[in-house]
C-alpha cells in the first residue's frame, strides 16, 4: 500500500476539524475551506463535497489573504471552532460553528479582528446533491429595513447567505484584485440573479470590528428563515456543550482527550431520532488509491451499542437512553426483519450506488452513497444488542414491557437462525461463513437473557436458552478453537486470526487470562502486526472478504489489544501503545478509521465513532487496572 505521490490533491484528514449541530456535521480546513457538509442531516446529499473531489465540487473558503494560521483549537468543551490568522498588518480571530436547532439548519462564521488591520476573503462555491445541481442564486430583501440576503435554491433545497454580501463569478484568490475593483457583466450593482458557479468577497476589518457571515439551510418551497442573532447563536451553541460536558472531570490528557471523545459521540447522534452515525463522511478510502470506500453516515446497531455501553460507564445515561429509544422504533415490526444498520430515523433501505463524476479522496474510486451491507446477516449484533441493554439495566433502568419485549423477540430471531451464515462484524463481501466472535456473540445474547431472567425477574423461556447457550459453547470450543495452534479462529472454516476474537473475554466466554485467549493473542500478534506495531482486522491476502487490495491498520483494534493486555497483566505495554495510540489523534482530538503506519497519517472515514469508542474503552480499561493512581 502506498500514499498518494506528491501533487495528489487532498487535504490530509489531520487538517480537518468537525463541527456539529446535532443534525449534520461540516469539515474545516486548517486553511479555512469546509469541505464538507451535508444539509439538513448527515445522510444528506452534500452541498460541500471538496472533500471527495475537487475545490469546484463545493467548497466555502474564508482566508486572510498573504497571512497564515497561527493556531486552531476548539473553544474549551465545545465545537466551536477558533483559527488565529497572523497577517503583516494585524491578527483576526475566525469562529466556526453549527448551532443547534431543529427547525433549520446553520454554519456561522464570525471574524473579530484583534490587532491592525486585517483584509478577509470568501470562496463559496455551493454544489447541490454532491455536485449535480448548481444553483440559481439571486439577492431578497429579509426585512423592511432594507437587510437583503443572497439565495441560492436547486430543487427541494435552498440556501440562504447573509451577511455582508458577497459578489457572483468574481474571484477571491491571493493573486486577485479586491472584488471593489472588478468589472463586468456581473458587477455586485447589477446582480438580480444567474447560475451562480462561485460567490466571492474581501473585507477589510479594523482592530475591534467584526461580521459575522451565516448559510441557512431550508427546503426551497418555504419562505426563506429570518436569520439567527449571530450573538445569541454563538452563546447558546457554547452553552449547549458546555452544559452537556459539564460532568467529566479533566485532570491529565487522558481525560482531556476522553471528554473530546465522549463529545465526538454526542456530536455524532441526532438530537431528535436518537440516530448514531458511524462517521459523518463517506468514501474516505481504507487503502489510498483503492475501492476500500463506503459511505458510514448511517447507524450500525452494533456502534450504538457499545456507544451505550461507553455513555452508561461515564454517567450519560440520558444519551444511552435516547439510542434505546431509537432501537424500539428501529426494529419495530417482524423481528425476522432485523438488520445490522439503519438510517438515522431508522430507514430500511440504504441502496448503495456510485457517483462516477466525483475523482474521490486521494483519487480513490468509486465515490460510493448508500452502504449495501444492510441487507447482510450478521450472527453478533444482537449480542452487542443484548450487552448494551444489560448495561442499563444494571445501571438501574427498568426494562419496560415494550423495551423487553424487544429484546425477547431478538432472541427468537436467533433461534431461527442458529445453524444461518453470516458475514461477519467486517461485513465481508465474499462468502458467508460462521465466524467465530459471531457464535460467541450469539452466546452472550442467550446469556444476557438469562441474567435478566434469573437477576430481575423478567419473564422468558430460561430452560430453551440455557439449552441453547451451552450448545454454543461447546461448539465454540470444538469448532472456532484449534488446539494445535492453541488459538481461537476467524471462523469454523479456516485457521485464519481476526482482531474480532479480542472480544472474546467481553461476551462472558471465556477470561482474558485464560491459556486459550493467551494463545489467540500471541496469534494475533504474529499474524496482525503491522511493521509499525499496529493492528490489522484480518489478513486480507487471504481472500476471505472478496475484495480487491489491502488496508491500513484500523485504530479500534489496537485499542482493543490495549484492553486485553490491561486485562491480562500486560499494563506496561498496554500503557505503551495507547501512549501511541494517542498520538495519532489530531491537535483537536480527532480519531479517523484507520492509520496508514507507511505514510504516517490518518486513512478512512473521519471522524470515526468505532475509534473514540476504542479510545474510552481503552483508557478505562488501563485505569482500571491501576486504580490506585487515579485516587492520588
Amino acid at each position: 500500500m502506498e500514499t498518494p505521490a506528491a501533487g495528489t490533491r487532498s487535504t490530509p484528514l489531520e487538517d480537518y476539524a468537525l463541527l456539529s449541530d446535532l443534525r449534520t456535521g461540516a469539515l474545516v480546513s486548517r486553511e479555512g475551506s469546509i469541505d464538507w457538509l451535508c444539509f439538513p442531516r448527515f445522510d444528506s446529499p452534500s452541498v460541500f463535497a471538496a472533500l471527495i473531489g475537487t475545490e469546484d465540487d463545493g467548497r466555502w473558503r474564508l482566508w486572510a489573504p498573504g497571512g497564515h494560521v497561527v493556531s486552531r483549537r476548539y473553544l474549551p468543551r465545545t465545537f466551536v471552532l477558533e483559527t488565529i490568522w497572523g497577517t503583516d498588518t494585524g491578527t483576526a480571530q475566525v469562529l466556526d460553528f453549527l448551532p443547534p436547532r431543529s427547525e433549520q439548519a446553520d454554519v456561522m462564521r464570525k471574524v473579530s479582528v484583534l490587532e491592525g488591520r486585517v483584509e478577509i476573503a470568501h470562496d463559496l462555491r455551493i454544489r447541490f446533491d454532491y455536485n449535480r445541481s448548481k444553483p440559481w442564486t439571486r439577492k431578497i430583501s429579509l426585512d423592511d429595513a432594507g437587510t437583503t440576503g443572497l439565495l441560492s435554491v436547486a430543487g427541494p433545497d435552498a440556501l440562504l447567505l447573509t451577511g455582508p454580501q458577497l459578489h457572483p463569478d468574481v474571484p477571491a484568490d491571493e493573486d486577485q484584485t479586491s472584488s471593489a475593483e472588478h468589472s463586468g457583466p456581473n458587477r455586485p450593482d447589477d446582480y438580480s440573479g444567474a447560475v451562480s458557479d462561485r460567490l466571492a468577497g474581501r473585507f477589510t476589518l479594523n482592530a475591534g470590528e467584526s461580521q459575522t457571515w451565516a448559510l441557512t439551510w431550508h427546503q426551497s418551497h418555504l419562505p426563506a428563515p429570518s436569520p439567527l442573532d449571530p450573538e445569541e447563536a454563538l452563546e447558546k451553541t457554547i452553552s449547549y456543550w458546555q452544559d452537556w460536558s459539564s460532568k467529566v472531570q479533566v485532570r491529565d490528557r487522558y481525560d482531556d482527550m476522553t471528554l473530546r471523545s465522549l463529545m465526538v459521540l454526542r456530536a455524532l447522534t441526532d438530537h431528535e431520532t436518537g440516530g448514531l452515525v458511524a462517521a459523518p463522511t463517506t468514501s474516505l478510502p481504507e487503502d489510498f488509491g483503492g475501492q476500500r470506500n463506503w459511505d458510514y453516515r448511517y447507524t450500525w446497531l452494533r456502534d450504538a451499542s457499545l456507544t451505550i455501553e461507553t455513555l452508561v460507564n461515564h454517567d450519560f445515561t440520558d444519551g444511552a437512553l435516547h439510542w434505546r429509544d431509537w432501537l424500539l422504533r428501529a426494529v419495530a415490526g417482524d423481528p425476522d426483519d432485523l438488520q445490522i444498520m439503519y438510517g438515522i430515523a431508522g430507514e430500511r433501505v440504504l441502496t448503495e450506488f456510485e457517483l462516477d463524476h466525483l475523482s474521490g479522496y486521494a483519487d480513490s474510486k468509486p465515490v460510493r452513497i448508500g452502504n449495501g451491507a444492510y441487507g447482510q446477516y450478521q450472527a453478533d449484533v444482537v449480542g452487542e444488542v443484548m450487552l448494551a441493554l444489560a448495561k442499563l439495566r444494571d445501571a438501574g433502568h427498568e426494562e419496560d414491557e415494550y423495551s423487553w419485549a424487544l429484546q425477547q423477540n431478538m432472541l427468537g430471531f436467533l433461534e431461527r437462525n442458529m445453524d444461518r451464515k453470516g458475514h461477519g462484524i467486517w461485513e465481508m463481501r465474499g462468502k458467508a461463513d460462521q465466524f467465530t466472535h459471531g457464535r460467541a456473540m450469539m452466546f452472550a445474547a442467550f446469556d444476557q437473557g438469562i441474567k435478566a431472567i434469573e437477576k430481575y425477574g423478567l419473564p422468558g423461556p430460561i430452560k430453551s436458552w440455557t439449552k441453547l447457550r451451552e450448545q454454543l459453547r461447546q461448539e465454540i470450543f470444538e469448532h472456532g478453537y484449534n488446539k494445535e495452534l492453541n488459538s481461537f479462529t476467524q471462523a469454523y472454516s479456516n485457521n485464519e486470526v481476526d482482531a474480532s476474537l479480542l472480544q472474546l473475554p467481553n461476551t462472558g466466554l471465556i477470561d482474558p487470562q485464560d491459556p486459550r485467549m493467551l494463545g489467540t493473542v500471541k496469534r494475533i500478534e504474529e499474524d496482525l502486526l503491522d511493521d509499525a506495531g499496529l493492528l490489522l482486522r484480518y489478513r486480507t491476502q487471504a481472500g476471505k472478504d472478496g475484495l480487491p487490495g489491502n488496508e491500513y491498520s484500523f485504530l479500534m483494534c489496537s485499542f482493543w489489544l490495549v484492553e486485553q493486555y490491561a486485562r491480562s497483566g500486560r499494563l506496561e505495554e498496554a500503557k505503551k501503545l495507547l501512549d501511541r495510540l494517542s498520538s495519532f489523534a489530531t491537535d483537536l482530538g480527532l480519531f479517523a478509521e484507520e492509520y496508514d503506519s507507511a505514510g504516517g497519517r490518518l486513512a478512512g472515514n473521519f471522524p470515526q465513532a468505532f475509534s473514540h469508542l476504542g479510545f474510552v474503552r481503552a483508557v478505562d480499561a488501563v485505569e482500571g487496572a491501576e486504580p490506585a493512581s487515579r485516587t492520588q
